[in-house]
C-alpha cells in the first residue's frame, strides 16, 4: 500500500477529509469525515450525506483541517 490508499487505511474513523476520484470527464473531490473504509472502498460523510467511493477510483487522499467557524453576520 502506498499513497492515498495508505492514508485511508491509516486514519483514525471520524478524520476530516477530502478525497479525489476519477470520473466521467476528470474527477471529482468529496470533502467531509471519514465514515468506514472496506478494501473495496470508503465512505465520506459530507453535507450533502454519505457517500461511497470506490477505492479503484481514488487517485488521492489526505487529511484536511476543521472547517472555519462562522462569521457573525454583520447588520
Amino acid at each position: 500500500m502506498s499513497g492515498p490508499f495508505a492514508f485511508l487505511a491509516d486514519a483514525p474513523l471520524g478524520t476530516r477529509v477530502v478525497v479525489r476520484t476519477r470520473i466521467a470527464g476528470g474527477y471529482t473531490d468529496a470533502l467531509g469525515f471519514l465514515r468506514g473504509r472496506s478494501a473495496a472502498s470508503v465512505s465520506v460523510e459530507t453535507k450533502r450525506g454519505l457517500v461511497t467511493l470506490a477505492m479503484s477510483d481514488v487517485v488521492a487522499a489526505k487529511a484536511v483541517p476543521p472547517a472555519p467557524q462562522r462569521r457573525p453576520r454583520q447588520i
